[in-house]
């Protein structure tokens, strides 16, 4: 690697590292603005979506430079595929949160019911594997990128259960249905946030291995929903 290469590089990792946190921070903005039914501060999450893009946009340009002048391979090509991935993958959990934020602005204002759920837990663990995703990334660890990928169906299982719980409170009491719809919109969007927080999780092994990891989980569970029964005796 050239050292101008290696100059242009580093640069570039500061910038997603940069966006990473500021996505991650903000994320955690919009789940707290949806848990103390803070408007102001949901207001401040759905502002702050301004700067995500353009950060992401900076990062998009500063790969397509690095690609066109200096043409890398191996290693530092992959890296450079993998950051404009992973960088693409932020900027939808930007946007996720900023739905988050918009769903909580609009339940500050109502009268709070009392719901039998509640999204503590859910966005703690979607929390947790975005923060574990973004510290593969920065500490180059691929094991920690794989614990990200075994917590995925955890999250798809509270969802559905989520929306279970939903239905059946909108079939006992539809005056409550435009307010339900609010909550199964955040259940939703925290879900594509542990989905995107994957999809990191899988460039990091990519940009650390070269290995592509993506649909080998789903393969397997099927796999494995698909075996007949042991008969031997």
């Amino acid at each position: 690697m050239s050292f101008l290469l290696m100059k242009e590089i580093e640069h570039l990792k500061k910038k997603i590292i940069s966006l990473s946190t500021y996505v991650e921070e903000n994320l955690q903005r919009a789940v707290k603005s949806l848990e103390t039914r803070d408007a102001a501060m949901a207001r401040k999450a759905i502002e702050a979506d301004t700067l995500i893009d353009q950060m992401e946009i900076d990062v998009e340009e500063e790969c397509l430079k690095i690609l066109a002048l200096h043409q890398p391979v191996a290693v530092d090509l992959r890296y450079l595929v993998a950051t404009l991935k992973l960088n693409s993958d932020l900027e939808r959990i930007g946007d996720l949160a900023v739905n988050i934020a918009e769903r909580a602005a609009c339940l500050a204002v109502v009268p709070k019911l009392n719901l039998p759920f509640d999204f503590s837990d859910m966005a703690k663990k979607v929390q947790v594997m975005l923060t574990k995703s973004l510290n593969a990334l920065v500490d180059i660890n691929a094991p920690l990128a794989r614990e990200v990928l075994t917590m995925d169906d955890a999250v798809d299982a509270i969802n559905r259960e989520m929306y279970d719980r939903v239905n059946q409170d909108i079939q006992a009491h539809p005056e409550h249905f435009n307010l339900l719809i609010h909550f199964l919109s955040v259940s939703r969007n925290l879900e594509r946030v542990a989905d995107h927080a994957t999809n990191i999780a899988e460039d990091v092994i990519y940009m650390i291995e070269g290995a592509i990891v993506r649909h080998h989980a789903e393969e397997s569970r099927k796999a494995a929903s698909e075996c007949p029964p042991d008969q031997s005796k």
